[in-house]
């Protein structure tokens, strides 16, 4: 597989996730007295949104990339991975209703995983640009 084919497939993936989100949001929206869904209903549908829109940019920048494919391909399963790590993560919360706000009672485990995050996705993304950047110039 290639890079840019496993982004483009996340990119797909991710907005079908979204469509799928967006009933979820727009039934329980109906049900609310307030009309509103639960936060991380919302946030799941919008992140989900987003992420397919990066995925696709991804998809993209490794086409341009002049990189191995192989470097490019662990850059890109690293963020599209963690997109969808984020995403599983909105969806369980808006579930359980448990929480409006996931970092206000984080765990050491969670800020573990926050920084995994932080540095797959930026350190990932680093990567693929270096490859964008010295293909374009």
């Amino acid at each position: 597989m290639t890079a840019p084919t496993l982004a483009l497939l996340s990119a797909a993936t991710f907005f079908l996730v979204a469509l799928l989100l967006g009933v979820w949001k727009y039934c329980q929206m109906v049900a609310s007295p307030d009309g509103l869904a639960h936060p991380y209903v919302d946030i799941a549908h919008r992140a989900s949104l987003l992420y397919s829109f990066a995925a696709a940019m991804l998809a993209y920048f490794t086409e341009v990339s002049q990189l191995a494919n192989g470097v490019e391909l662990v850059a890109t399963a690293l963020l599209v991975t963690y997109f969808a790590f984020a995403i599983i993560g909105y969806i369980g919360h808006g579930y359980r209703r448990d929480t409006d706000n996931q970092i206000r009672d984080i765990n050491t485990t969670g800020k573990v995983f926050l920084w995994s995050l932080v540095v797959a996705e930026i350190g990932g993304f680093l990567v693929i640009f270096y490859g964008l950047v010295t293909a374009l110039l």
